[in-house]
């Protein structure tokens, strides 16, 4: 199809180009407008300041690679139906649908730039975002730390609601809102200390529960034999490679949230690129019902206010096991999928 390759996709490829520029140049002065007082305060050099703002830059492209489509294909349509290009087009026989299914091919090639980014540039960068502002601090990075942590061996079960380790790779950690039942007895402590090297808990000013008995608090340290190995919390599943969200999930050292917090990350990268395709298909159709440059703005924002909603609320959904990870990072896809599927028929 000629015309259509001349016509409609090097419309559309200007618009995307433009929208690029656009929508990466709001993102990166958000977050330099965001930061820029810490800037001015801590006064890094130059480059220090320039690499973190670099690190954060693959995670401001996927966003930009995806945002674009939609604006792209909206107002180039619009700017066609004002001109009456499209139905130029249209009148030389050719269907309506014929002009939105080749919009797959070109975003499907930017989906394999976003899927190679997420998996590799985007987690590195995360990861040095976070020193290089410790850096600019002039502060360590904080010790690693478990939420939540849960152990029960036979007969017993330990709690703790925080788990902070002195250092990265120390035998000895601290331990916050803490809970050990063995047997009859319940003892909670709101500090305590974990040393793996002596396997043990040692609680301070802790209260023991026993059947039919008052709480009383004990008057001495209370120490408790525990045996589980203290490992370092795994990282935050944004900055891990695709690699190794593979190799921790066929691991057992994950717990049930950090399972579904990984499962949902590595799952999420795959459904993230493939959304330049739906958006292709879905603001394709859309725009060709379209007939006012006001019209196709709107059409823009809701597209991607209704996305930014489901994408940014199914995290916290598998996180908490309310939703199936995978399924979760695939809901904001299959929804505009449905809206493609109703526009292309009424488009038939």
């Amino acid at each position: 199809m000629p015309i259509l390759t001349r016509t409609v996709l090097g419309e559309i490829a200007r618009w995307y180009l433009g929208g690029v520029a656009l929508f990466l140049t709001l993102l990166m002065t958000d977050a330099l407008s965001s930061t820029v007082g810490k800037l001015l305060i801590y006064d890094p050099p130059p480059a220090q300041a320039l690499a973190a703002f670099l690190s954060i830059l693959p995670q401001s492209l996927n966003k930009t690679l995806v945002l674009a489509v939609p604006f792209s294909i909206l107002l180039a349509f619009s700017r066609m139906q004002r001109d009456n290009e499209l139905k130029a087009i249209l009148a030389s026989g050719i269907r309506p649908l014929s002009l939105v299914w080749p919009l797959a091919l070109p975003f499907a090639l930017v989906g394999v730039l976003a899927y190679v980014n997420a998996g590799t540039l985007v987690p590195a960068g995360l990861a040095n975002w976070d020193r290089a502002w410790f850096t600019i601090y002039d502060q360590p990075l904080p010790p690693p730390q478990q939420e939540k942590y849960t152990y029960a061996p036979p007969g017993a079960l330990f709690y703790a609601g925080r788990v902070s380790a002195d250092s990265a790779g120390s035998s000895v950690a601290q331990l916050s809102g803490v809970m050990v039942q063995r047997g009859d007895e319940t003892i909670t402590a709101q500090f305590g200390t974990w040393d793996s090297g002596l396997q043990t808990w040692t609680l301070s000013n802790a209260w023991i529960t026993r059947p039919g008995q008052n709480p009383r608090q004990s008057p001495t340290d209370v120490v408790i034999a525990q045996t589980d190995t203290l490992r370092p919390p795994p990282p935050a599943a944004q900055q891990v490679s695709n690699a190794e969200l593979r190799a921790a999930l066929a691991g057992d050292t994950l717990g049930r949230k950090g399972r579904r917090d990984y499962t949902f990350q590595l799952a999420a990268r795959v459904a993230d690129p493939a959304t330049p395709v739906v958006f292709a298909l879905a603001a394709g159709m859309l725009g060709l019902l379209i007939r006012n440059r006001a019209a196709a703005f709107a059409a823009v924002l809701v597209f991607i206010v209704c996305f930014y909603i489901l994408w940014t609320t199914m995290p916290g959904l598998a996180g908490a096991g309310a939703l199936n990870p995978t399924l979760a990072a695939w809901v904001p896809n299959l929804a505009f999928l449905l809206l493609a599927g109703g526009l292309a028929w009424r488009l038939r």
